[in-house]
């Protein structure tokens, strides 16, 4: 028995370098298995493909007064509330605040970083660190807020990182996508998720934004600015919105969109909207009937501008516009959306109604002149206008300086309708301060496609705030 066992121990004991071995192989072969699944894994590669070009964006803004900004101007109610936030305690002497978000770096060698407007709005001073902790300071080449992005610009030696345009045109619902980020500071922190909806519209309290992508990707205000990547690591949006009401619903911009945007701001500081020259009314049953047509889509054509890309192409009032390329119309406001998507140069195909008949022309969008800008003015807003001269500003002993005169106002416009009548004083359109002619142009022209704007208007020495529909 002692002989029996004495063997059984030896045998034990020459097969355990053996069993060892095997063991050792065996954890070897199973943790090259799982590297190798790690590193083999899609979003792995995706992430890995880009996150040296993420960059965290801080901003760093000094505000010298405790007071409204504002307070030059007479404290009326409304003007109050507009600019309240002014007049919180937070807004001290000195006080420097900085903001968090996100950025992706599109080009290495001119250092030309994207984000979102909102991000680096109200900025003194902008950083941008890289993954590896370099820093740069950064100017801002461009920022449009209609579209929230916006182009920076960093100084380097040294060709940076950076991601590669996507193509967001052809992405499918239910589609895995990757947001990379630094929510709340956190340096490249990953989310995954899917397409939930494409085309979106979000609404806010003063802007309206189209042709969002809707993702169920986790994505916090640090977020914001960052990238948005399809399963192959290629750049498809700019996350730039959560959804307030509910859990999960993130928004991105489409990047095919964002692109045109992103080159008038490198090329020209700010977006160049579309112009082909056309005044629009909507259809409704009482203007169908009156023309005599069954057309139930569409826009009525009441104005062409004289000399414009239109004139050219053979449009006359009365024909009504049906679609531009692939975009159906069924309000003016279809229309200023879908040539906030074109570009100066861009082919547009154009379809029509001509008593009853289908006609089909291609225009080439040009930029806006600004000699017509008056007459644009009368276009949208039903006024006159007209520099204030010495005479009419000693009459009107007013405190405030600047500002364009409003000679006369069309009864049927919107700012009649609000009360606004000759005499009262222009001195902001929206973000645009107005203190003479050239100022109002531009704003005229750089506001002709959004649906709504804000009017600062004065009036006996008070200003007041109105929202005016463009129609």
């Amino acid at each position: 028995m002692r002989l029996k066992n004495s063997l059984s121990n030896s045998f034990h004991l020459k097969k355990l370098p053996w069993l060892c071995f095997f063991f050792m192989f065996g954890l070897f072969f199973a943790s090259t298995a799982t590297a190798d699944l790690r590193t083999d894994s899609p979003v792995v590669k995706a992430v890995q493909k880009v996150s040296n070009a993420v960059v965290n964006i801080s901003t760093e803004y000094e505000v010298k007064t405790t007071s409204n900004p504002f307070s030059r101007f007479n404290q009326d109610s409304l003007f109050n509330y507009f600019f309240k936030d002014f007049n919180e305690p937070g807004f001290r002497q000195n006080a420097k605040r900085t903001s968090l978000g996100s950025g992706v770096i599109i080009d290495g060698t001119r250092g030309f970083v994207l984000t979102n407007t909102h991000v680096i709005a109200e900025s003194g001073t902008i950083h941008v660190i890289l993954k590896d902790n370099r820093q740069f300071d950064a100017k801002i080449v461009g920022a449009d807020s209609d579209s929230d992005l916006a182009v920076l610009k960093i100084f380097s030696r040294e060709k940076l990182p950076s991601i590669e345009m996507g193509i967001s045109d052809d992405l499918l619902i239910g589609e895995t996508v990757i947001a990379i980020g630094n929510p709340f500071g956190f340096s490249n922190t990953v989310t995954t998720g899917v397409v939930s909806a494409l085309n979106r519209t979000v609404q806010t309290e003063d802007k309206t934004y189209r042709d969002f992508i809707q993702t169920d990707a986790s994505i916090n205000p640090g977020n914001s600015g960052g990238p948005l990547l399809n399963i192959n690591g290629d750049l498809i949006g700019i996350n730039t919105a959560v959804y307030a009401n509910a859990q999960g619903i993130g928004f991105a911009i489409p990047i095919s969109k964002a692109i045109r945007i992103v080159n008038d701001l490198i090329k020209y500081g700010e977006v160049i909207h579309a112009w082909i020259g056309l005044s629009l009314q909507a259809m409704d049953s009482q203007l169908s009937a009156y023309l005599n047509t069954d057309q139930k889509q569409g826009v009525l054509i009441n104005k062409v501008y004289s000399g414009s890309p239109a004139a050219k192409a053979g449009l006359r009032p009365g024909d009504i516009l049906v679609s531009i390329d692939k975009t159906t119309l069924s309000n003016p406001a279809d229309y200023r959306a879908a040539l906030k998507d074109a570009s100066l140069g861009q082919n547009l195909t154009l379809v029509c109604r001509r008593n009853n008949s289908s006609l089909k022309v291609s225009v080439t969008p040009s930029a806006f002149p600004m000699d017509s800008a008056l007459e644009l003015a009368q276009d949208l807003y039903g006024i006159q206008v007209s520099d204030i001269s010495k005479n009419i500003q000693s009459r009107r002993q007013s405190r405030f300086s600047g500002g364009i005169a409003i000679t006369s106002v069309a009864s049927t416009s919107e700012l009649s309708r609000i009360g606004v009548a000759p005499g009262d004083v222009i001195h902001a359109i929206d973000d645009t301060t107005v203190s003479n002619m050239e100022d109002f142009k531009k704003a005229v022209v750089k506001y002709r496609l959004k649906n709504t704007v804000v009017v600062l208007i004065e009036r006996n020495g008070r200003l007041y705030n109105v929202t005016v529909k463009l129609s």
